[in-house]
This record gives C-alpha cells, sequence and structure tokens, in this order.
C-alpha cells in the first residue's frame, strides 16, 4: 500500500470504528460501555491465565466463589459457566506451554482411577432407559462428575507444589472473609435491589421465615453458604492451632470466629455437620490426646447447650439452630417422607432414573415426572435419585476411599506445618461430605471445587512433604 492510499485508508478505518463503537453504544448503553471498558482488562487477565495453567486454576477458584453472586447484578450473561472456562483455559494453557514439562506419573495413582470409574459410570447413564434428556444430562454432569474429573488432574499436574497449597488456602480464607463481610452487610444493613430481587424470583419462601432473613452473602443460597462458611471456619480453626507463628495463629482463630457467626445467620441447620465432624476427625487424626480430649469437652458442651437448654431461644438463629436436634421437627420428617417416596420409586430402578432428573434440572428438562416433583434435599439423595443404588454405594465407596487413603498420606507427613495444612483439609472435606448427607452441598460451587483440589493436595502429601516436585516441575521465573 504507497504512502497516498494508506493516508485515505487509515482515517477511513478509524471512521467506520468509530461509528461501529458508536452504534453499540448506543444500542446497548451502559452495558455496552461496560463491555467496551472491559475489554482491555480482560485481555490482561486472559493473558495472566495463559501464563501458567496453575494461575488459570485460582481463577477457576475465584470465578467458583463469585460467580453466582455476580450473576444476580448481570442475569444476561451466563457467569455460571466461567468455572467451565477456567478450566479450559488451564487444559490449553498446560497442552500448548512450551516452558512447561507435563509429568504425566502424578496422575498415576489412585485418586485419578477412582475419578474416572465415577465419570465413566456417569458417561454409561447416557443409556439410562429412565433418563428423560439429554440436554439434561448435558448441564447436570459438570456438576456430578466433569468438574471432579477436571479439577484432580490439572491441580495434580500444574499446581501441585506447596506453594500452590498455601496460594490455594489463602484464597479459600480470603473469598471467605469477603462473603462474610456481605454477609453482615445483608443482616445489619439490608439487601440491596439485585439480592431482593433474587428473593421474589421465588427463594423468597426459604430465606425469610418468620421475619428474619437467612443470609446468603454471594454464594447460590443460605444453605451452601451456611456450610460454606462453616467449611472455612474448621480450616481456619484447625490453623490456629498448629505449629505456626503466634500472629497467624490469632488472625487463624479471629477468622474462624467471624465464620461460624456467620453460619449461625444463614440459618442452616445441617451445617452444623461441618464442624461437628469436621472437629472429629482432626482430633482423631492429628493424635494429639490433649486435645483431642479438650476438643471433645468442648463439641459436648456446645452439644449439650443447644439440646438440652433454652437459654439464647430468644434469637432466632440459635432456636433454628436447636431445631437441627430436635427428632420431631417439622422439616425433618417432611424429608424422611419424601426419601420413603424415593425408595420405594427406586426399588426397581437400580440404576436410578438418569443424570439431570432430579432438582432443579429435572424440573427444567423434565416437568412433571415422579424424580423432578420430589425434592432430593440431599447431595447423597440427589446421586441415589439418579444413578440408583448402584450409582450411590460406588460414590460412597469413593469418598470413603479418598478419606481413609488421604489420612494414611497425612500421617507419613513429617513437615509439621504442613501436616497441619493437609489435616485442615481433610477435616473440612469430612464435613462437607457428612452435611451432603442432609443438603445437596459436595458438586455445588464454590464447595466442589474446593473439595475437588483438596483431594489433589491430600494425595500429593508426600510429594510435598519431600520437597521432590518443586524440583522436577522446573517452573519458569514468572510462573
Amino acid at each position: 500500500m504507497d504512502y497516498t492510499k494508506r493516508n485515505i485508508f487509515l482515517p477511513v478505518a478509524a471512521l467506520m470504528a468509530a461509528f461501529t463503537m458508536g452504534v453499540f453504544i448506543v444500542s446497548t448503553g451502559l452495558i455496552g460501555v461496560a463491555t467496551l471498558a472491559f475489554i482491555p482488562f480482560g485481555l490482561l487477565f486472559f493473558w495472566y491465565m495463559m501464563t501458567h495453567p496453575n494461575k488459570a486454576i485460582y481463577a477457576t477458584v475465584i470465578f467458583a466463589f463469585v460467580s453466582i453472586g455476580a450473576s444476580r447484578y448481570i442475569p444476561n450473561i451466563p457467569l455460571g459457566l466461567t468455572v467451565d472456562f477456567g478450566l479450559i483455559l488451564a487444559l490449553i494453557s498446560g497442552a500448548f506451554h512450551t516452558r512447561i514439562k507435563t509429568d504425566f506419573s502424578k496422575i498415576k495413582n489412585g485418586l485419578m482411577l477412582v475419578c474416572a470409574i465415577w465419570m465413566v459410570y456417569n458417561i454409561v447413564q447416557i443409556i439410562n432407559p429412565e433418563a428423560r434428556s439429554m440436554a439434561a444430562w448435558t448441564y447436570a454432569v459438570r456438576g456430578s462428575a466433569l468438574y471432579m474429573v477436571l479439577t484432580v488432574p490439572l491441580t495434580l499436574l500444574y499446581a501441585p507444589r506447596a506453594k500452590d497449597l498455601d496460594i490455594f488456602i489463602k484464597l479459600i480464607l480470603f473469598f471467605s472473609i469477603l462473603a462474610a463481610l456481605w454477609g453482615l452487610k445483608q443482616h445489619f444493613i439490608g439487601l440491596d435491589n439485585a439480592e431482593t430481587g433474587w428473593l421474589d424470583q421465588g427463594p423468597r419462601s426459604t430465606h425469610v421465615l418468620f421475619g428474619n432473613l437467612r443470609i446468603f452473602s454471594f454464594f447460590s443460597d443460605a444453605g451452601q453458604f451456611g456450610a460454606g462458611i462453616a467449611h472455612a471456619g474448621v480450616i481456619a480453626a484447625v490453623l490456629a492451632m498448629g505449629p505456626f507463628k503466634l500472629k497467624l495463629r490469632m488472625v487463624s482463630a479471629l477468622c474462624a470466629l467471624l465464620f461460624f457467626y456467620l453460619m449461625v445467620l444463614s440459618g442452616t441447620r445441617g451445617a452444623l455437620m461441618v464442624p461437628l465432624a469436621g472437629f472429629l476427625v482432626y482430633f482423631g487424626a492429628s493424635k494429639n490426646y490433649k486435645i483431642m480430649v479438650l476438643g471433645l469437652v468442648a463439641l459436648g458442651t456446645v452439644f449439650l447447650f443447644l439440646k438440652f437448654s433454652t437459654l439464647g431461644n430468644d434469637y432466632y438463629q440459635i432456636r433454628r439452630m436447636r431445631s437441627a436436634l430436635d427428632p420431631q421437627d417439622a422439616s425433618l420428617n417432611v424429608r424422611k417422607v419424601n426419601q420413603r417416596k424415593m425408595a420405594e420409586y427406586l426399588k426397581t430402578r437400580p440404576f436410578g432414573g438418569g443424570i439431570g432428573t432430579s432438582g432443579y434440572w429435572g424440573q427444567r428438562f423434565s416437568p412433571g415426572t415422579f424424580l423432578a416433583d420430589t425434592p432430593n434435599d440431599s447431595w447423597f439423595v440427589k446421586i441415589w435419585a439418579e444413578t440408583g443404588i448402584v450409582g450411590l454405594s460406588l460414590y460412597t465407596l469413593i469418598l470413603l476411599y479418598i478419606g481413609l487413603m488421604a489420612l494414611f498420606k497425612i500421617w507419613k507427613v513429617e513437615n509439621p506445618q504442613l501436616r497441619q495444612k493437609l489435616l485442615a483439609l481433610l477435616a473440612g472435606y469430612v464435613g462437607i461430605a457428612m452435611a451432603s448427607i442432609g443438603n445437596p452441598l459436595l458438586g455445588q460451587m464454590p464447595t466442589g471445587i474446593v473439595l475437588y483440589m483438596s483431594w489433589a493436595y491430600l494425595f500429593l502429601a508426600q510429594d510435598m512433604d519431600r520437597g521432590l516436585l518443586d524440583k522436577s516441575l522446573n517452573p519458569p521465573k514468572n510462573g
């Protein structure tokens, strides 16, 4: 292109670009302006994630925490897919990054095997004669198995160092602090228009009880928030009891108190199981009998306070937590009735009704069916309904295997600080797993991603302890 033509082309191109941007802004309004302003930041963030696969994994954790809450303010964008986006970018970065040597021996372990077995079982569910919709399977399998079978190997391969573990724990605590502060805002100041609009779409009946708001922060609902913040509380509390500097222990203890307070404000009775089961596992796994005795006394005191006293009944949140220990509670009885109906229906369906036939996806893709119209109220009941007694048995055995193998690996760790961090993850995992018996928690965001990464670090325990991974991975200087 000669000088004269270039002088003509550049102004014309600039005018066309300006005209196109003007039309875009006029037609989309403030959303268009925000989109254009976001593009440079989006490109920088994309570049950051592609510089090393572990950064895409960190970003996935961030997306898991904030995407659902953000969707209340940006309803027209499928922000829930940002978790998929982060995992895909980690895969692409790992596959094409020229400065990283992928050591596939890291995924040759029992954890990867059981995750693959569960994924295969979910794929076979496509031919389940009871299944009603391939679209339902496509959506539901993400939370049921796909996130698991992607997150575990990505963490094993590209974020396996003790440094990555530290960043992972910091991300959990940081976003849990943000969630707690947002929850305090909801409790003491009130809801904004987006949150009120979300309640008006249906959740008000379960989130405003007797004039009292169940705090949900920026999580999907109060149940998920209560369990998630309790999970972070268990991790923080275990760290507070570890062999760390006094300042870190004090900060961790304060975080734990804050998180457990927000658990109470969430009004999620099933969340009580998270610290109960989590601490019991920690006390036993730590092999510290002094801590075990003191911890059991503390848990017993809390149990006696809730079960056999009326202190604090003037506060709705305490009354609601207390009702979790009442065997005559109306909500508990309704769940038992639903489970009896489910058992009768599944008696002749050992492989269940198919992935995506119950809960939200069932109501969306197969409304009017038994599984869609019968609340499962539990992650394990959901697995039972969709994959049958065969799938539920397999899934339960997988969870037990992961927990037991993690415990044995932790006991072989010699570094006391690393051992304490891993005990915190194990306690949190068992707490969520037990709480999932009564609530649909385990595969939901952000809990699912956090647990799947926790599994990977638990199985990397001895490698991190030996310090071999930092030498073998040879990360780039900016990694």
